[in-house]
């Protein structure tokens, strides 16, 4: 990520149909936008799990959009992202816009535990990806908790938190367990699946 003086953040998609595209991510610290190169380890380990064409992608606490985009990118299907604050939707509309995604995305403009209830009544999703604000660990304990008893989840989805290093989610929530980590940086990627 680059910082330019005008106070915006400004990222590239690191591969597919939009491969080295600028978007932006909102100014200050309210969105911390996962970097590109944990979002290029975040897709590469996904495909090799064979989890990005045609997958439905699920991104919860959204920010600039970048992830979903990416999936997008790459093959994904169908990504749905989730976002209430006004800074970081102004930036996913810019960035949705500049790379005309309307027909690939749906954006939900309210809190992640609404948007899965809603969500609900629709079909699963193959990936679901969450990035709250670090600082916010309650969010992490109970949109994972949501998860794990939301008909969005099957055995065959992969949920992802991304956290930062000193921040250790727990093993379990429900049905949801962890079953890879990976490190990268002061950033860390929890993969969880339903295991019995």
């Amino acid at each position: 990520m680059v910082r330019h003086s005008i106070g915006t953040d400004f990222m590239r998609i690191i591969a597919g149909e939009f491969r080295s595209r600028q978007i932006t991510a909102p100014a200050g610290e309210a969105t911390r936008p996962t970097s590109d190169k944990l979002r290029g380890t975040l897709f590469n380990i996904l495909s090799a799990m064979g989890l990005v064409e045609g997958v439905r992608f699920l991104d919860l606490y959204a920010g600039s959009g970048a992830v979903a985009i990416e999936a997008i990118s790459r093959g994904a299907a169908h990504a749905f992202l989730v976002e209430n604050d006004q800074d970081a939707l102004k930036a996913l509309h810019k960035n949705l816009k500049s790379l005309d995604l309307a027909s690939e995305v749906t954006v939900m403009e309210r809190d992640v535990a609404n948007a899965i209830h809603e969500l609900e009544r629709l079909s699963r999703f193959d990936v679901v990806f969450l990035d709250p604000p670090w600082k916010d660990e309650r969010a992490y304990q109970q949109t994972l908790q949501q998860l794990s008893n939301s008909k969005l989840v099957d055995e065959a989805t992969i949920v992802i938190a991304e956290h930062e290093k000193h921040f250790h989610p727990e093993e379990k929530y429900g049905s949801l367990k962890r079953f890879r980590e990976h490190k990268q940086g002061d950033a860390v990627l929890s993969f969880y699946r339903i295991q019995d």
